[in-house]
Protein backbone atom coordinates (compact mmCIF):
# COMPACT_ATOMS: atom_id res chain seq x y z
CA UNK A 1 0.00 0.00 0.00
CA UNK A 2 1.42 3.39 -1.01
CA UNK A 3 1.60 6.32 1.40
CA UNK A 4 -1.23 8.07 -0.46
CA UNK A 5 -3.40 4.98 -0.35
CA UNK A 6 -2.70 4.65 3.38
CA UNK A 7 -3.85 8.24 3.93
CA UNK A 8 -6.97 7.56 1.88
CA UNK A 9 -7.71 4.42 3.87
CA UNK A 10 -7.28 6.25 7.18
CA UNK A 11 -9.55 9.10 6.11
CA UNK A 12 -12.28 6.76 4.83
CA UNK A 13 -12.20 4.63 7.98
CA UNK A 14 -12.31 7.67 10.28
CA UNK A 15 -15.17 9.32 8.42
CA UNK A 16 -17.19 6.09 8.25
CA UNK A 17 -16.76 5.57 12.00
CA UNK A 18 -17.70 9.17 12.78
CA UNK A 19 -20.84 9.05 10.63
CA UNK A 20 -21.86 5.50 11.55
CA UNK A 21 -21.64 3.96 8.08
CA UNK A 22 -21.22 0.14 8.18
CA UNK A 23 -19.45 -0.22 4.84
CA UNK A 24 -17.81 1.89 2.15
CA UNK A 25 -15.78 1.25 -1.01
CA UNK A 26 -13.69 3.96 -2.67
CA UNK A 27 -11.73 3.90 -5.92
CA UNK A 28 -9.53 6.64 -7.38
CA UNK A 29 -7.72 7.01 -10.69
CA UNK A 30 -4.91 9.58 -10.52
CA UNK A 31 -1.70 9.91 -12.47
CA UNK A 32 -2.45 6.69 -14.29
CA UNK A 33 -2.51 4.75 -11.01
CA UNK A 34 -5.49 3.17 -9.26
CA UNK A 35 -6.08 3.52 -5.53
CA UNK A 36 -8.66 1.64 -3.46
CA UNK A 37 -9.88 2.03 0.11
CA UNK A 38 -12.50 -0.35 1.49
CA UNK A 39 -13.81 -0.31 5.03
CA UNK A 40 -16.40 -2.10 7.11
CA UNK A 41 -19.02 -4.66 6.27
CA UNK A 42 -21.74 -5.40 3.75
CA UNK A 43 -24.43 -5.83 6.42
CA UNK A 44 -24.73 -5.42 10.18
CA UNK A 45 -26.91 -8.54 10.22
CA UNK A 46 -24.75 -10.84 8.03
CA UNK A 47 -21.39 -9.10 7.85
CA UNK A 48 -18.80 -9.72 5.16
CA UNK A 49 -15.86 -7.38 4.55
CA UNK A 50 -16.46 -4.78 1.84
CA UNK A 51 -13.93 -5.03 -0.97
CA UNK A 52 -13.37 -3.40 -4.37
CA UNK A 53 -15.64 -5.97 -6.06
CA UNK A 54 -18.56 -5.74 -3.61
CA UNK A 55 -21.80 -4.88 -5.40
CA UNK A 56 -23.72 -1.78 -4.31
CA UNK A 57 -27.03 -0.48 -5.67
CA UNK A 58 -25.77 2.63 -7.47
CA UNK A 59 -29.10 4.40 -8.01
CA UNK A 60 -28.99 7.16 -10.60
CA UNK A 61 -25.38 6.50 -11.58
CA UNK A 62 -27.20 3.80 -13.60
CA UNK A 63 -28.30 6.56 -15.97
CA UNK A 64 -24.76 6.80 -17.34
CA UNK A 65 -25.05 3.17 -18.52
CA UNK A 66 -28.44 3.82 -20.13
CA UNK A 67 -27.32 6.97 -21.93
CA UNK A 68 -24.12 5.37 -23.25
CA UNK A 69 -25.95 2.24 -24.41
CA UNK A 70 -28.45 4.41 -26.28
CA UNK A 71 -25.61 6.35 -27.90
CA UNK A 72 -24.14 3.07 -29.15
CA UNK A 73 -27.42 2.65 -31.05
CA UNK A 74 -27.14 6.24 -32.29
CA UNK A 75 -23.61 5.50 -33.49
CA UNK A 76 -24.92 2.45 -35.35
CA UNK A 77 -27.56 4.56 -37.11
CA UNK A 78 -30.43 2.82 -35.33
CA UNK A 79 -31.59 5.81 -33.27
CA UNK A 80 -31.80 9.52 -34.13
CA UNK A 81 -31.48 11.81 -31.08
CA UNK A 82 -33.52 14.50 -32.85
CA UNK A 83 -36.41 12.13 -33.59
CA UNK A 84 -39.60 12.02 -31.51
CA UNK A 85 -39.67 9.32 -28.86
CA UNK A 86 -42.87 7.96 -30.42
CA UNK A 87 -40.90 6.76 -33.45
CA UNK A 88 -39.26 4.13 -31.23
CA UNK A 89 -41.90 3.76 -28.53
CA UNK A 90 -45.30 3.79 -30.25
CA UNK A 91 -47.00 2.84 -26.96
CA UNK A 92 -45.92 6.22 -25.57
CA UNK A 93 -49.02 8.04 -26.70
CA UNK A 94 -51.96 9.46 -24.83
CA UNK A 95 -54.10 12.52 -24.15
CA UNK A 96 -52.30 13.61 -20.99
CA UNK A 97 -48.93 14.43 -22.55
CA UNK A 98 -47.84 16.17 -25.75
CA UNK A 99 -46.01 12.95 -26.48
CA UNK A 100 -45.37 13.70 -30.13
CA UNK A 101 -43.27 16.73 -29.18
CA UNK A 102 -40.77 14.95 -26.92
CA UNK A 103 -37.47 14.16 -28.62
CA UNK A 104 -35.04 11.37 -27.72
CA UNK A 105 -32.27 13.83 -26.80
CA UNK A 106 -34.59 15.55 -24.31
CA UNK A 107 -34.81 12.34 -22.29
CA UNK A 108 -31.03 12.33 -21.88
CA UNK A 109 -30.69 15.91 -20.64
CA UNK A 110 -33.91 16.04 -18.59
CA UNK A 111 -35.67 18.67 -20.73
CA UNK A 112 -38.63 16.52 -21.82
CA UNK A 113 -40.86 18.15 -19.20
CA UNK A 114 -41.65 14.78 -17.58
CA UNK A 115 -42.25 14.19 -13.87
CA UNK A 116 -39.37 13.00 -11.71
CA UNK A 117 -40.71 9.50 -11.16
CA UNK A 118 -43.91 7.46 -11.39
CA UNK A 119 -45.07 5.92 -8.13
CA UNK A 120 -46.64 2.94 -9.96
CA UNK A 121 -44.98 -0.49 -9.85
CA UNK A 122 -45.42 -2.23 -13.20
CA UNK A 123 -44.14 -5.59 -11.99
CA UNK A 124 -41.04 -7.69 -12.59
CA UNK A 125 -42.00 -9.16 -15.96
CA UNK A 126 -40.36 -8.43 -19.30
CA UNK A 127 -43.21 -6.01 -20.04
CA UNK A 128 -42.33 -3.71 -17.10
CA UNK A 129 -40.90 -0.90 -19.25
CA UNK A 130 -43.66 -1.17 -21.86
CA UNK A 131 -46.29 -0.76 -19.16
CA UNK A 132 -44.30 2.10 -17.62
CA UNK A 133 -44.28 3.91 -20.99
CA UNK A 134 -48.05 3.53 -21.31
CA UNK A 135 -48.63 4.93 -17.82
CA UNK A 136 -46.19 7.77 -18.42
CA UNK A 137 -48.08 8.77 -21.55
CA UNK A 138 -51.13 9.42 -19.38
CA UNK A 139 -49.32 11.77 -16.99
CA UNK A 140 -49.17 15.55 -17.07
CA UNK A 141 -46.09 17.45 -18.17
CA UNK A 142 -44.34 19.72 -15.68
CA UNK A 143 -43.30 22.07 -18.49
CA UNK A 144 -43.38 22.19 -22.26
CA UNK A 145 -40.74 19.92 -23.86
CA UNK A 146 -37.45 21.77 -24.17
CA UNK A 147 -38.52 24.66 -21.94
CA UNK A 148 -36.18 23.89 -19.04
CA UNK A 149 -34.34 21.09 -17.28
CA UNK A 150 -36.05 19.12 -14.51
CA UNK A 151 -34.41 15.88 -13.44
CA UNK A 152 -36.54 12.92 -14.52
CA UNK A 153 -36.11 9.27 -13.60
CA UNK A 154 -39.20 8.55 -15.67
CA UNK A 155 -37.54 10.01 -18.75
CA UNK A 156 -34.58 7.66 -18.45
CA UNK A 157 -36.89 4.69 -17.96
CA UNK A 158 -38.52 5.73 -21.23
CA UNK A 159 -35.05 5.81 -22.82
CA UNK A 160 -34.64 2.24 -21.61
CA UNK A 161 -37.78 1.29 -23.50
CA UNK A 162 -36.26 2.76 -26.67
CA UNK A 163 -33.29 0.42 -26.19
CA UNK A 164 -35.68 -2.53 -25.82
CA UNK A 165 -37.71 -1.77 -28.92
CA UNK A 166 -34.70 -1.04 -31.12
CA UNK A 167 -32.66 -4.08 -30.07
CA UNK A 168 -35.58 -6.50 -29.67
CA UNK A 169 -34.16 -7.57 -26.30
CA UNK A 170 -34.97 -6.75 -22.70
CA UNK A 171 -33.25 -3.63 -21.43
CA UNK A 172 -31.06 -5.62 -19.07
CA UNK A 173 -29.92 -8.08 -21.76
CA UNK A 174 -29.25 -5.23 -24.20
CA UNK A 175 -27.03 -3.32 -21.76
CA UNK A 176 -25.17 -6.52 -20.94
CA UNK A 177 -24.41 -7.00 -24.65
CA UNK A 178 -23.77 -3.33 -25.47
CA UNK A 179 -21.63 -2.43 -22.44
CA UNK A 180 -21.05 -4.85 -19.58
CA UNK A 181 -19.62 -7.75 -21.57
CA UNK A 182 -17.33 -5.83 -23.96
CA UNK A 183 -15.99 -3.62 -21.15
CA UNK A 184 -15.49 -6.44 -18.66
CA UNK A 185 -17.88 -4.97 -16.09
CA UNK A 186 -18.33 -8.37 -14.53
CA UNK A 187 -19.65 -7.14 -11.18
CA UNK A 188 -22.36 -5.01 -12.82
CA UNK A 189 -25.90 -6.28 -13.30
CA UNK A 190 -29.60 -5.52 -12.71
CA UNK A 191 -31.33 -8.78 -11.78
CA UNK A 192 -31.52 -10.02 -8.22
CA UNK A 193 -30.60 -13.52 -9.39
CA UNK A 194 -27.36 -12.17 -10.85
CA UNK A 195 -26.47 -10.07 -7.80
CA UNK A 196 -27.18 -12.66 -5.12
CA UNK A 197 -24.48 -15.05 -6.38
CA UNK A 198 -21.81 -12.42 -5.60
CA UNK A 199 -20.78 -10.38 -2.58
CA UNK A 200 -23.10 -7.39 -2.26
CA UNK A 201 -23.86 -4.66 0.25
CA UNK A 202 -27.29 -4.04 1.72
CA UNK A 203 -28.70 -0.67 2.71
CA UNK A 204 -29.16 0.47 6.28
CA UNK A 205 -31.44 3.06 7.85
CA UNK A 206 -31.95 4.33 11.39
CA UNK A 207 -34.86 3.24 13.57
CA UNK A 208 -36.58 5.56 16.04
CA UNK A 209 -33.89 4.91 18.65
CA UNK A 210 -31.05 5.72 16.26
CA UNK A 211 -29.95 2.11 15.73
CA UNK A 212 -28.99 0.88 12.28
CA UNK A 213 -31.37 -1.61 10.70
CA UNK A 214 -31.00 -3.47 7.41
CA UNK A 215 -33.25 -1.98 4.71
CA UNK A 216 -35.62 -4.74 3.67
CA UNK A 217 -36.21 -3.43 0.14
CA UNK A 218 -32.86 -3.87 -1.57
CA UNK A 219 -33.55 -2.12 -4.87
CA UNK A 220 -36.36 -0.47 -6.80
CA UNK A 221 -38.80 -2.23 -9.13
CA UNK A 222 -37.81 -3.34 -12.62
CA UNK A 223 -39.32 -0.42 -14.52
CA UNK A 224 -36.80 1.84 -12.76
CA UNK A 225 -33.76 -0.17 -13.88
CA UNK A 226 -32.75 2.29 -16.65
CA UNK A 227 -33.00 5.27 -14.32
CA UNK A 228 -31.64 3.77 -11.14
CA UNK A 229 -31.55 -0.03 -10.89
CA UNK A 230 -27.97 -1.08 -11.65
CA UNK A 231 -25.70 -2.88 -9.22
CA UNK A 232 -21.97 -2.25 -9.55
CA UNK A 233 -18.70 -2.20 -7.64
CA UNK A 234 -15.93 0.31 -7.00
CA UNK A 235 -13.61 -1.57 -9.36
CA UNK A 236 -16.21 -1.74 -12.15
CA UNK A 237 -17.11 1.94 -11.85
CA UNK A 238 -13.45 2.92 -12.02
CA UNK A 239 -13.17 0.78 -15.16
CA UNK A 240 -16.28 2.59 -16.45
CA UNK A 241 -14.63 5.95 -15.74
CA UNK A 242 -11.52 4.84 -17.64
CA UNK A 243 -13.72 4.02 -20.64
CA UNK A 244 -15.25 7.49 -20.60
CA UNK A 245 -11.79 9.01 -20.36
CA UNK A 246 -10.73 6.95 -23.39
CA UNK A 247 -11.56 7.04 -27.09
CA UNK A 248 -14.46 4.59 -27.25
CA UNK A 249 -12.38 1.41 -27.30
CA UNK A 250 -12.51 -1.51 -24.91
CA UNK A 251 -9.51 -2.68 -22.93
CA UNK A 252 -8.87 -5.19 -25.72
CA UNK A 253 -8.73 -2.38 -28.27
CA UNK A 254 -12.11 -2.97 -29.92
CA UNK A 255 -14.02 0.20 -30.76
CA UNK A 256 -17.61 0.10 -29.55
CA UNK A 257 -18.49 3.80 -29.97
CA UNK A 258 -16.93 6.76 -31.73
CA UNK A 259 -14.76 9.06 -29.65
CA UNK A 260 -16.80 11.99 -30.99
CA UNK A 261 -20.07 10.67 -29.58
CA UNK A 262 -18.51 9.49 -26.31
CA UNK A 263 -16.76 12.77 -25.61
CA UNK A 264 -19.78 14.68 -26.88
CA UNK A 265 -21.60 13.53 -23.77
CA UNK A 266 -19.50 16.11 -21.90
CA UNK A 267 -20.68 19.02 -24.08
CA UNK A 268 -23.23 21.34 -22.49
CA UNK A 269 -26.78 20.87 -23.74
CA UNK A 270 -28.70 22.94 -21.19
CA UNK A 271 -27.63 25.27 -18.42
CA UNK A 272 -28.59 24.62 -14.80
CA UNK A 273 -29.24 27.36 -12.32
CA UNK A 274 -27.87 27.36 -8.77
CA UNK A 275 -27.52 23.59 -8.53
CA UNK A 276 -24.87 21.81 -6.49
CA UNK A 277 -25.27 18.89 -8.89
CA UNK A 278 -23.81 20.89 -11.72
CA UNK A 279 -23.65 24.05 -13.78
CA UNK A 280 -25.20 22.30 -16.76
CA UNK A 281 -26.28 18.98 -18.24
CA UNK A 282 -24.32 17.39 -21.00
CA UNK A 283 -25.84 14.16 -22.29
CA UNK A 284 -26.74 12.58 -18.95
CA UNK A 285 -23.61 13.88 -17.19
CA UNK A 286 -23.76 16.75 -14.73
CA UNK A 287 -21.13 19.31 -15.76
CA UNK A 288 -19.63 21.19 -12.84
CA UNK A 289 -16.68 23.53 -12.40
CA UNK A 290 -14.87 23.03 -9.10
CA UNK A 291 -12.18 25.52 -8.15
CA UNK A 292 -11.76 26.41 -11.81
CA UNK A 293 -11.54 22.78 -12.99
CA UNK A 294 -14.16 21.18 -15.26
CA UNK A 295 -15.69 17.94 -13.99
CA UNK A 296 -18.38 15.52 -15.12
CA UNK A 297 -20.22 13.24 -12.77
CA UNK A 298 -23.34 11.62 -11.43
CA UNK A 299 -24.63 10.59 -8.04
CA UNK A 300 -27.18 8.02 -7.02
CA UNK A 301 -29.22 6.92 -4.02
CA UNK A 302 -31.26 3.88 -3.09
CA UNK A 303 -32.80 2.56 0.08
CA UNK A 304 -29.91 3.14 2.46
CA UNK A 305 -27.25 3.00 -0.28
CA UNK A 306 -25.45 5.87 -2.00
CA UNK A 307 -23.08 6.19 -4.95
CA UNK A 308 -20.96 8.96 -6.42
CA UNK A 309 -18.85 9.03 -9.58
CA UNK A 310 -16.84 12.13 -10.47
CA UNK A 311 -14.47 12.41 -13.45
CA UNK A 312 -12.01 15.21 -14.28
CA UNK A 313 -11.29 14.65 -17.99
CA UNK A 314 -8.45 17.17 -18.33
CA UNK A 315 -6.58 15.57 -15.41
CA UNK A 316 -7.30 11.92 -16.29
CA UNK A 317 -8.81 11.61 -12.81
CA UNK A 318 -11.82 9.83 -11.37
CA UNK A 319 -13.20 9.06 -7.92
CA UNK A 320 -15.88 6.54 -6.92
CA UNK A 321 -17.55 6.42 -3.49
CA UNK A 322 -20.08 3.76 -2.47
CA UNK A 323 -21.65 3.58 1.00
CA UNK A 324 -24.48 1.75 2.73
CA UNK A 325 -26.21 3.87 5.38
CA UNK A 326 -29.00 6.43 5.29
CA UNK A 327 -30.81 8.67 5.50
CA UNK A 328 -28.04 11.25 6.04
CA UNK A 329 -24.84 9.34 6.77
CA UNK A 330 -24.02 7.89 3.35
CA UNK A 331 -24.70 11.16 1.56
CA UNK A 332 -22.42 13.02 3.97
CA UNK A 333 -19.69 10.38 3.76
CA UNK A 334 -19.61 10.29 -0.04
CA UNK A 335 -19.49 14.06 -0.26
CA UNK A 336 -16.58 14.20 2.19
CA UNK A 337 -14.65 11.50 0.28
CA UNK A 338 -15.08 13.18 -3.10
CA UNK A 339 -13.96 16.53 -1.71
CA UNK A 340 -10.98 14.97 0.07
CA UNK A 341 -9.91 13.16 -3.10
CA UNK A 342 -10.11 16.31 -5.21
CA UNK A 343 -8.05 18.28 -2.72
CA UNK A 344 -5.39 15.67 -1.91
CA UNK A 345 -4.86 14.25 -5.40
CA UNK A 346 -5.44 17.35 -7.53
CA UNK A 347 -5.18 20.32 -5.17
CA UNK A 348 -8.75 21.25 -6.11
CA UNK A 349 -10.77 22.66 -3.21
CA UNK A 350 -14.55 22.90 -3.23
CA UNK A 351 -16.08 25.67 -1.12
CA UNK A 352 -19.73 26.35 -0.32
CA UNK A 353 -21.10 29.90 -0.51
CA UNK A 354 -21.95 31.58 2.79
CA UNK A 355 -25.68 32.22 3.40
CA UNK A 356 -27.01 35.63 4.39
CA UNK A 357 -28.00 36.45 7.97
CA UNK A 358 -31.53 35.27 8.75
CA UNK A 359 -34.25 37.51 7.30
CA UNK A 360 -37.69 36.79 8.76
CA UNK A 361 -39.56 38.52 5.93
CA UNK A 362 -37.77 36.52 3.20
CA UNK A 363 -38.17 33.33 5.23
CA UNK A 364 -41.91 33.87 5.59
CA UNK A 365 -42.21 34.39 1.84
CA UNK A 366 -40.68 31.01 0.94
CA UNK A 367 -42.00 28.92 3.84
CA UNK A 368 -44.58 26.34 2.85
CA UNK A 369 -45.09 22.92 1.25
CA UNK A 370 -43.77 21.95 -2.18
CA UNK A 371 -44.50 18.66 -3.98
CA UNK A 372 -43.88 16.55 -7.05
CA UNK A 373 -45.32 13.14 -7.94
CA UNK A 374 -43.36 11.32 -5.21
CA UNK A 375 -41.93 13.77 -2.71
CA UNK A 376 -42.93 16.58 -0.38
CA UNK A 377 -40.63 19.36 0.81
CA UNK A 378 -41.59 21.32 3.92
CA UNK A 379 -39.90 24.67 4.45
CA UNK A 380 -40.50 26.00 7.94
CA UNK A 381 -39.60 29.45 9.23
CA UNK A 382 -38.35 29.04 12.79
CA UNK A 383 -37.54 31.88 15.15
CA UNK A 384 -33.85 31.62 14.31
CA UNK A 385 -33.78 30.24 10.77
CA UNK A 386 -35.30 28.25 7.93
CA UNK A 387 -35.40 24.46 7.78
CA UNK A 388 -36.17 22.08 4.93
CA UNK A 389 -37.61 18.61 5.40
CA UNK A 390 -37.70 16.06 2.57
CA UNK A 391 -40.29 13.27 2.72
CA UNK A 392 -42.04 10.72 0.56
CA UNK A 393 -45.65 11.81 0.21
CA UNK A 394 -47.85 10.03 2.79
CA UNK A 395 -50.21 8.68 0.11
CA UNK A 396 -47.30 7.21 -1.84
CA UNK A 397 -45.84 5.59 1.28
CA UNK A 398 -49.23 4.19 2.33
CA UNK A 399 -49.83 2.68 -1.12
CA UNK A 400 -46.38 1.07 -1.39
CA UNK A 401 -46.18 -2.71 -1.14
CA UNK A 402 -42.52 -2.60 -0.11
CA UNK A 403 -40.36 -0.64 2.28
CA UNK A 404 -39.44 2.84 1.04
CA UNK A 405 -36.43 4.90 2.15
CA UNK A 406 -36.96 6.96 5.32
CA UNK A 407 -37.66 10.66 5.18
CA UNK A 408 -34.80 13.10 5.64
CA UNK A 409 -35.12 15.06 8.89
CA UNK A 410 -35.41 18.85 8.72
CA UNK A 411 -32.08 20.55 8.01
CA UNK A 412 -31.09 24.21 8.16
CA UNK A 413 -31.40 26.21 4.95
CA UNK A 414 -29.91 29.64 4.27
CA UNK A 415 -30.77 32.15 1.57
CA UNK A 416 -27.98 33.51 -0.60
CA UNK A 417 -27.07 37.03 -1.63
CA UNK A 418 -28.59 38.70 -4.66
CA UNK A 419 -32.08 38.85 -6.11
CA UNK A 420 -32.04 35.40 -7.72
CA UNK A 421 -33.95 33.60 -4.92
CA UNK A 422 -31.15 31.08 -4.41
CA UNK A 423 -30.47 29.02 -1.28
CA UNK A 424 -28.11 26.46 0.25
CA UNK A 425 -28.76 23.64 2.72
CA UNK A 426 -26.10 24.01 5.42
CA UNK A 427 -26.15 20.67 7.30
CA UNK A 428 -27.41 17.08 7.23
CA UNK A 429 -27.47 14.65 4.33
CA UNK A 430 -28.50 17.44 1.95
CA UNK A 431 -25.75 19.70 3.30
CA UNK A 432 -24.17 21.73 0.51
CA UNK A 433 -27.16 21.29 -1.81
CA UNK A 434 -27.98 24.50 -3.65
CA UNK A 435 -31.16 25.42 -5.46
CA UNK A 436 -33.56 28.24 -6.15
CA UNK A 437 -37.17 29.34 -5.93
CA UNK A 438 -39.25 30.10 -9.02
CA UNK A 439 -41.87 32.83 -9.24
CA UNK A 440 -45.10 33.05 -11.21
CA UNK A 441 -46.12 35.95 -13.44
CA UNK A 442 -47.44 37.83 -10.42
CA UNK A 443 -44.05 37.54 -8.69
CA UNK A 444 -45.16 35.04 -6.04
CA UNK A 445 -43.07 32.00 -5.10
CA UNK A 446 -44.50 29.12 -7.17
CA UNK A 447 -41.91 26.37 -6.86
CA UNK A 448 -38.53 25.22 -5.63
CA UNK A 449 -35.73 23.34 -7.37
CA UNK A 450 -33.85 20.77 -5.26
CA UNK A 451 -31.30 18.33 -6.65
CA UNK A 452 -32.34 19.35 -10.16
CA UNK A 453 -35.99 18.47 -9.51
CA UNK A 454 -38.88 20.91 -9.73
CA UNK A 455 -41.38 20.91 -6.85
CA UNK A 456 -44.56 22.97 -7.19
CA UNK A 457 -45.88 24.98 -4.25
CA UNK A 458 -49.01 23.62 -2.59
CA UNK A 459 -51.46 26.37 -1.77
Amino acid sequence: MTEMEQKLQEFVAAQAAELGVPGVAVAILAGGEEYFACHGVTSVRNPLPVDRDTGFVIGSVSKTFTATALLRLVDAGQVDLAAPVQRYVPEFTGPGVATHEIKVAQLLNHTAGLEWKLSADTGEGDDALARHAELLAGSELLTEPGARASYSQAGFNLAGRIIENVTGRTFEAAVRTLLFDPLGLNASCYALNDAMTRRFAVGHNLDDSGALLVATQWKDNRSNNPGGGAVSSAADLLRWARFHLGDGRTGAGDRIISAELLHGMRAQTVELRASTLGDAFGTCWFLREVDGVATIGHGGSGNGQFADLLIVPDRDFAVVALSNAGPDAGLSLNRAIVRWALEHYLGVVERDPEPLPYDEARAAEVAGIYENEMMRLTLAAQHDGLTIGCAIKPAVRAAADTELPPDLPPAPLGLLAGDADEYIVTAGGLGGQRGYFTRDEAGSIAGIDLAGRLFGRVR
